[in-house]
């Protein structure tokens, strides 16, 4: 046996062929560029787009909607005469200065008949809006127990109170931008009272407490 070792000659311009060849399989081939003068007549692949049918279909769908709509009822406003049924319709603007005048003409007998019966008695000056308003407040405070005599427990109506309490606020909302100065401020100092008496008294009140059931015999 000899001992001369054996050498192998290898080729690398063979092998650098064969990577070049994979290197070039792995990447992927960029598609051709087709001119613009060309197209295909093969159908492409996938959903297409069918404008007539997308129009037709959104047509159809508006005409739905239109007969929804119209088979809907629609909403009436609150001064329509709808949520009015039952009621009386308006007096015309005849009847109501008509009405007007028998209803002054009696308010100036009623007056004589009080100064004939008592002399000293002057003419009633006439309603304003702080008359109004005034009467609001000594009614809630009324119903509130204010004006109960010395020594008695004071009458409360306190839902009463309450209600008239929000009615100021409504005549408050309803008037407001049409109001004086002065009669802006009054029915805020007004309300702002009857409330504050209202909070005061509701605070003293005491949910009453209920029992606990009693436990269940074995």
């Amino acid at each position: 046996m000899s001992d001369t070792p054996k050498f192998e000659v290898i080729d690398r311009r063979k092998m650098k062929a064969e990577e070049e060849k994979d290197s070039a399989q792995a990447v992927p081939q960029e598609p051709a560029k087709v001119a613009p003068t060309e197209r295909s007549t093969e159908p492409s692949p996938g959903p297409r787009l069918v404008v007539n049918e997308l129009l037709r279909e959104e047509a159809m769908s508006r005409e739905e909607a239109k007969a929804r709509e119209e088979a809907t009822p629609p909403a009436r406003a609150p001064d329509e005469p709808g949520l009015m049924d039952g009621m009386p319709p308006p007096p015309t603007a005849k009847e109501s200065h008509e009405q007007k005048a028998a209803y002054d003409a009696s308010t100036q007998r009623l007056e004589d008949l009080i100064r004939a019966q008592n002399p000293a008695v002057g003419p009633q000056p006439p309603m304003g809006f702080d008359h109004l308003v005034q009467q609001f407040y000594v009614t809630a405070m009324l119903q509130m127990g204010a004006g109960a005599q010395e020594g008695q427990r004071p009458k409360v109506d306190i839902l009463g109170a309450r209600a008239t309490i929000d009615l100021l606020a409504i005549l408050a909302e309803k008037t407001r931008g049409n109001l004086t100065p002065v009669e802006d401020r009054m029915l805020q100092t007004v309300l702002f009272e009857a409330r504050m008496t209202f909070l005061e008294l509701t605070s003293m009140m005491s949910v009453p407490t209920v029992p606990p059931p009693p436990p269940e015999k074995k």
